[in-house]
């Protein structure tokens, strides 16, 4: 009978314990947010290697449309800033790790990454789009009839164009993404289908084409990494792009590094 007690109050004490630990967990799961306003400084991933949405100046300094929405983050929540550079590879591993507290490095959101990491809501649009010199007047793919159109063969863009452009169109097919914006920079097509960020390269670095966004081909909007459990955090940062949704200034800086709004944009 002594015996029976004793293991039914180990396994209380056990229980009791594990419980305990839980509760632990939970508190520290949730710390991120209250860590960030006691150090007043935040965390944060960034490419800087993936224009226009991260890459380095010729000052050397991040910039691009993530560096202006971690910046616009910290300054929202009053807080200094600290900028820490990921790759594709690495960046859901800072958050694992809490190397970093958010990533902003053209996230999309899906159920194997929510296994593992947090999202916000979506701050910007990734997209596939028609680009074109500004003197050419293409407001709808039905003016495309009769063009020209470089365009990476397979590529989801590709996918796209052929189901909206005029039989008439000049598709050009090319086997990959430097082939195909060489052809655009040559003169050899009017037009160039291809993602936001290799037309954001391509404008950097050949500013004397004039070349900017005509027509979406898809939306693949980017959300905002947060570490797993961190709902407090993830929430002040909704707070945030909520608001400058209906600012505007989400508008602006898609409008200053992408050439558009970023109009709609999923939870």
């Amino acid at each position: 009978m002594k015996s029976s007690m004793t293991s039914s109050k180990r396994l209380l004490i056990i229980g009791m314990g594990a419980a305990g630990l839980l509760l632990a967990l939970g508190a520290q799961a949730q710390s991120a947010l209250d860590d960030v306003m006691k150090a007043k400084k935040i965390t944060i991933g960034i490419p800087t290697d993936f224009p226009p949405y991260g890459f380095v100046g010729t000052d050397l300094k991040p910039q691009g449309l993530d560096i202006d929405m971690a910046n616009y983050i910290a300054a929202k929540m009053g807080v200094a800033i600290e900028l820490s550079p990921v790759s594709s590879a690495n960046r859901i591993a800072y958050l694992q790790t809490r190397k970093a507290d958010l990533v902003i490095s053209t996230l999309g959101k899906n159920a194997e990454r929510e296994k593992v990491i947090d999202f916000t809501v979506a701050y910007s649009p990734f997209f596939q789009a028609v680009f074109a010199a500004k003197n050419q007047s293409i407001k709808s793919f039905a003016d495309l009839a009769g063009k020209s159109i470089g365009v990476t063969r397979g590529a989801i863009e590709d996918q796209e164009l052929t189901k909206l452009v005029p039989a008439s169109t000049d598709v050009k097919r090319f086997e990959d993404n430097n082939a195909t914006v060489s052809s655009f920079v040559a003169g050899q097509v009017q037009a160039i289908a291809t993602g936001a960020s290799v037309a954001g390269n391509m404008m950097a670095k050949n500013p004397q084409l004039n070349t900017e966004y005509k027509l979406l081909l898809k939306d693949s909007p980017n959300f905002i990494g947060v570490g797993k459990g961190e709902d407090k955090l993830r929430l002040k940062v909704n707070e945030i792009i909520d608001a400058a949704k209906k600012s505007g200034d989400l508008d602006k800086m898609a409008v200053k590094w992408l050439g558009r709004p970023a109009g709609d944009l999923p939870n």
